[in-house]
């Protein structure tokens, strides 16, 4: 990547102002606009605000580690960076679409990198009625929520619900329940990449669910549908030593 021209970009944290400084510093700073690669200085968190916030551009986005969870990002290391961008492995997603319609009938629309989830606004268990490319597929799971995840996602809140790890390019979305009540043993499904789900939520007004697609949420959903933007691509850059396929590989087996 000869005379590519570098926007960083940086969380609030310590760690990641300071490295933008020196970074700064040492390779000159463009605007985002201008860039040819932006890297992303802080945690998986702020890579998905960097993502979100340049999808339109499809730049590609290269992450340093200056956070706290940094699944998605590189090692971080300031010396040769150019040599680092020019031998990294690319890697392309997809984002999930979310149409959430609330109980007063608005539609909303947003995007998810990771997942889409719904969640129980109460005390009291959410009743959600599941459907695949409008077949019926559960007519009733009573619990605290419910996601969709992509690959990249998986190992995400995915994960911590007990949901499977996608490797990239398998052409799958992982559809996993939080903490069901009924039927107790479901344990969720592996849908292809081109599935369109839709929930519906039963008495939702004595039973409010909320909608979250990464970090935008609507609450007071009815219903919603879920499903993958294959138009939509978004470029990551890896270190050959540390790509992200290796490391869903790796997380399958950790102890």
């Amino acid at each position: 990547m000869p005379n590519h021209k570098i926007a960083f970009v940086a969380a609030r944290g310590q760690p990641a102002q300071e490295a933008l400084l020196r970074l700064t510093e040492r390779y000159g700073n463009v605007t985002p606009a201008k860039a040819d690669v932006v890297v992303a200085l802080g945690g998986d968190g702020f890579m998905l605000q960097t993502l979100h916030r340049h999808i339109k551009r499809q730049v590609p986005i290269y992450g340093m580690h200056r956070g706290s969870v940094g699944f998605l990002m590189n090692t971080y290391r300031e010396a040769r960076l150019p040599e680092r961008l020019k031998a990294a492995a690319s890697v392309t997603v997809h984002p999930l679409r979310m149409r959430a319609i609330t109980a007063n009938g608005k539609e909303h629309e947003a995007l998810a990198i990771n997942e889409v989830s719904l969640l129980r606004q109460t005390r009291q268990a959410a009743k959600l009625r599941i459907s695949v490319d409008g077949v019926q597929r559960l007519e009733e799971l009573i619990c605290d929520g419910a996601l969709v995840a992509t690959p990249a996602g998986s190992t995400a809140y995915n994960l911590s619900a007990h949901g499977p790890i996608i490797p990239l390019g398998a052409g799958l979305l992982a559809l996993t329940p939080i903490s069901a009540f009924r039927p107790r043993r479901w344990r969720g499904a592996l849908l292809p990449s081109t599935a369109s789900v839709t929930f519906d939520i039963l008495e939702h007004d004595k039973r409010p669910v909320s909608a979250v697609a990464d970090y935008t949420e609507v609450r007071d959903v009815v219903r919603v549908d879920v499903f993958e933007e294959p138009d939509i691509d978004m470029t990551l850059l890896f270190d050959p030593e540390h790509n992200l396929e290796e490391r869903i590989v790796k997380e399958q087996f950790e102890p």
